[in-house]
């Protein structure tokens, strides 16, 4: 039995054993009663009435919320004891509403994150079975099975860079890494930076120039201050011709400390100045080996350490790395 039952039971009860006290003492005071009760009867079951209808009408917008529908307005709702209530109703719709977008967003971007991938990945794998074809061939000279098995390896390495640099680049955005706080002296950073590129830089003859202040220093996970800046000079080398020009300055001030990377190659076109930073994207002055994620690598690895990274075209020529990270000395 539910309470507007019991309230009506108890509403007739009440009024029948009124009515009975007063026709013991006065008919009239009797019917005056009845006629009273009845109104606040019926009073009682419209408002009970309207009061159930809005109720259904409320269930019925609920479901169209959960069904999608966005068109969905709680503004009849605005008035009386249901105010409160469809007020919180509506904060929750909305927060369901932007919980929605942010995950057709998330799931968006992951398909074209993993198409991305694919297509970066079915290049050297196409490569990879070509050169397994012709490793088959018994006629093949040593010379030449040595030099495809080089290619092989050349081919691995770059796409175990890129799987790695993928996943790293995603534990970031995920929020999954813990980076560490330790000081950074950026001459020791600068060193091991240049170690992994070095015979690269040999073979193009490349002369890499250094200009360091003082000793500057900062706090941050030095791994991953590595790898940032690894990739900024990888970056410069592919975009710098045979027998040109890196420079690397470095400084600290009482806001930030500075590393600036400079190349003498063809510079950025102004309008890919926006879009440099972006995953996967490759300017028209890109080698064939580049998969233009490096640098959004090393961006969200400075961002995520209090630091930011900015591209610009050198004054002198060539392409300007910025990298600032603020906070000052451990």
């Amino acid at each position: 039995m539910n309470d507007a039952r019991i309230c009506r039971i108890v509403h007739i009860s009440a009024t029948l054993a009124g009515a009975a006290l007063c026709a013991y003492l006065s008919i009239p005071a009797a019917l005056i009663l009845l006629a009273v009760s009845a109104l606040i009867f019926v009073v009682n079951a419209m408002y009970q009435r309207k009061y159930s209808r809005k109720i259904m009408k409320l269930c019925d917008d609920i479901d169209r919320i959960l069904r999608g529908d966005s068109a969905v307005s709680f503004a009849d709702y605005s008035e009386g004891s249901m105010s409160i209530l469809t007020a919180e109703i509506h904060k929750m719709t909305i927060r369901l509403r932007e919980q929605n977008s942010a995950l057709i967003t998330e799931k968006n971007y992951l398909k074209e994150s993993l198409e991305d991938i694919a297509h970066q990945l079915r290049t050297p794998l196409t490569s990879m079975v070509i050169i397994l074809e012709m490793l088959r061939n018994p006629e093949l000279s040593k010379h030449e099975r040595m030099s495809s098995v080089q290619e092989l390896h050349s081919l691995l390495s770059r796409m175990n860079w890129l799987i790695e640099t993928m996943l790293g680049l995603s534990r970031i955005e995920a929020g999954a890494v813990k980076f560490q706080k330790q000081e950074i002296e950026c001459r020791s950073l600068i060193a091991d930076s240049l170690e992994p590129i070095s015979v690269q830089l040999d073979l193009k003859g490349i002369d890499v120039v250094t200009d360091i202040e003082g000793e500057p220093r900062f706090t941050g996970d030095r791994l991953y201050f590595t790898e940032a800046l690894m990739n900024i000079l990888k970056n410069c080398m592919e975009h710098t011709p045979e027998g040109g020009k890196i420079k690397i300055f470095s400084k600290e001030n009482p806001i930030f400390t500075q590393i600036v990377v400079t190349d003498s190659g063809e510079g950025i076109d102004e309008e890919e100045l926006p879009h440099i930073f972006e995953r996967f994207y490759r300017s028209g002055h890109s080698s064939g080996s580049g998969y233009g994620i490096g640098l959004a690598f090393a961006r969200k690895i400075a961002i995520s350490q209090n630091g930011s990274l900015q591209a610009a075209n050198s004054p002198g020529g060539g392409a300007l790395f910025d990298m600032r990270i603020y906070g000052g000395t451990a």
